[in-house]
């Protein structure tokens, strides 16, 4: 009776064994049928940009060094994407300029030390708006006109209101005192743009030059300029409107006749605009 048991026993342990054992391999044929029909998944690469959106991101680095990725994608997307369907990310700004460091610092030095092309004066003006505001948080709009040849700041004076007759009528008196340009170059503010300056402008027999969309820098002698004049009125609180233009015209008076400038081979624009050469050889010496 023992031995009887045992054997039913241990034919039921190797019948569960079998079953056992066919399970796997069946669990093993399925799961090499699914893996070949299905492969693994794939990653998917953006397309990459091309050539020239990376010198452009270079070239806005350079012209402008103080401007943070988000402020070059904005200046990019803005002039881009309607031109040719193209924007880029904080990211990849952020990816190239690290990249291109080298380049980038390369290129700024050049261009710091390029020596722009000999010009006469009164031929082209830039002319820019500019906002301080006072001790009391009210804002005071200025005017900053500048020729390109001398560096000479012809107007700095203090607006009333922004209307484009007021700006006519300052531009008349920079007019007076130093006679007519022949172009004047402006951004696409909407003060510089209306019927009526441009009316003005043809009036005077003034030809307007207009920057592109997002390109300061084709701006960028006054830029530069009005960037010198925010930075001196940093340095001192505007109690009102007065003390704000006296402040004003102790800059001309200083920015015109003291301060020395590397593109104008250390003269002052005041003396390149009358034609003096302090470096010149006087007669007798030698």
């Amino acid at each position: 009776m023992r031995t009887w048991l045992v054997r039913l026993l241990t034919r039921c342990l190797l019948v569960l064994q079998e079953f056992l054992s066919w399970l796997h391999r069946r669990a093993q044929r399925r799961w090499h049928h699914t893996g070949s029909q299905t492969s693994p998944p794939r990653r998917v690469f953006a397309q990459p940009k091309p050539q020239w959106v990376k010198k452009e991101i270079i070239r806005m680095k350079v012209v402008m060094p103080e401007a943070g990725c988000r402020t070059i994608v904005h200046y990019f997307n803005r002039r881009w994407k309607s031109r040719k369907q193209m924007t880029v990310s904080k990211t990849y700004v952020a990816d190239t300029c690290r990249r291109h460091q080298y380049l980038i610092l390369s290129a700024r030095r050049k261009l710091k030390h390029r020596v722009p092309r000999p010009m006469p004066c009164n031929r082209t003006w830039g002319c820019d708006l500019l906002v301080k505001t006072d001790q009391h948080g009210q804002p005071h709009l200025a005017l900053a006109i500048l020729d390109h040849a001398s560096r000479a700041c012809l107007r700095l004076q203090r607006l009333s209101d922004k209307s484009s007759w007021t700006l006519l009528q300052e531009l008349v008196q920079a007019v007076k005192h130093y006679g007519r340009p022949q172009f004047l170059r402006t951004d696409n503010e909407a003060v510089l743009v209306s019927r009526w300056f441009r009316l003005g402008l043809l009036v005077l027999g003034i030809r307007q030059q207009r920057i592109e969309p997002g390109c300061p820098w084709q701006n960028g002698r006054v830029e530069r300029f009005i960037g010198t004049v925010k930075r001196e009125l940093a340095t001192e609180s505007i109690a009102d409107e007065r003390a704000l233009t006296r402040k004003l015209q102790e800059i001309r008076t200083w920015y015109n006749h003291e301060r020395p400038h590397d593109h104008l081979q250390g003269r002052t624009p005041a003396e390149v605009w009358a034609g003096i050469d302090v470096f010149a050889a006087k007669p007798g010496e030698g």
